[in-house]
């Protein structure tokens, strides 16, 4: 299994527009994309989750379904993120199996070493600038902080940046060594950004780097 470098997550104010939006995504060629919903009941989360992953298989697309990782495996997603107050990974690891991805989100070096021993697939870490789209944001990780962090850390595991990332910030942020990016308003906004991102990241599917899932854990 891969690791595809750009991660869409989705967004929408209510289920329907966030699976539209998915669908939306894998049409203009998302290679990952995240169903992310909050304060829900888990039928709800369920039923949105069935139907991202039927448009996600449609369209050979890695689901991953934030936090919810009964729900992931339920529904035969690739993955779960989980955010730093979620099932700890070590849980949803063993609940999941080893075709699963489980991906954790981090802000700081010491969190990035934690998730790093609990074996995750891949390390979301930022925010790298203020955004709307979480509450009780982290502290700002910005470019020093990636270049610090992954000077420090030196690890294989695959780290992606996250946080109101525009267009005009991936070169900048690419030169801090990170592994890719994700990003929600950027690509909701106009679903062509998508394209504009492989670009830059140079990850369509014929030269993306595979990322074989941490099998030890």
């Amino acid at each position: 299994m891969q690791l595809p470098k750009l991660h869409y997550i989705s967004q929408g104010t209510n289920p329907k527009e966030h699976v539209e939006n998915i669908q939306k995504a894998c049409t203009a060629g998302a290679e990952l994309v995240q169903l992310r919903l909050k304060d829900l009941s888990p039928k709800k989360v369920l039923k949105a989750a069935q139907e991202a992953r039927e448009i996600t298989s449609h369209f050979q697309t890695r689901l991953i379904i934030n936090d919810y990782y009964k729900i992931a495996k339920e529904v035969k997603a690739d993955g779960v993120h989980l955010g730093k107050n979620d099932t700890c990974p070590t849980v949803a690891k063993k609940h999941l199996g080893e075709y699963y991805f489980v991906g954790g989100t981090a802000n700081t070096l010491q969190d990035c070493e934690t998730l790093i021993a609990k074996k995750v697939d891949y390390i979301g870490l930022g925010p790298f600038r203020f955004t709307k789209t979480k509450d009780n944001l982290s502290p700002i990780v910005g470019h020093n902080g990636y270049l610090t962090i992954l000077e420090e850390l030196k690890t294989d595991t695959p780290i992606i940046a996250i946080g109101g990332i525009t267009l005009n910030d991936v070169s900048e942020i690419l030169e801090t060594g990170i592994y890719g990016i994700a990003a929600s308003g950027e690509i909701t906004q106009d679903f062509n950004n998508i394209g504009h991102f492989h670009q830059q990241l140079q990850a369509p599917s014929t030269k993306e780097e595979y990322w074989i899932p941490n099998q030890n854990g």
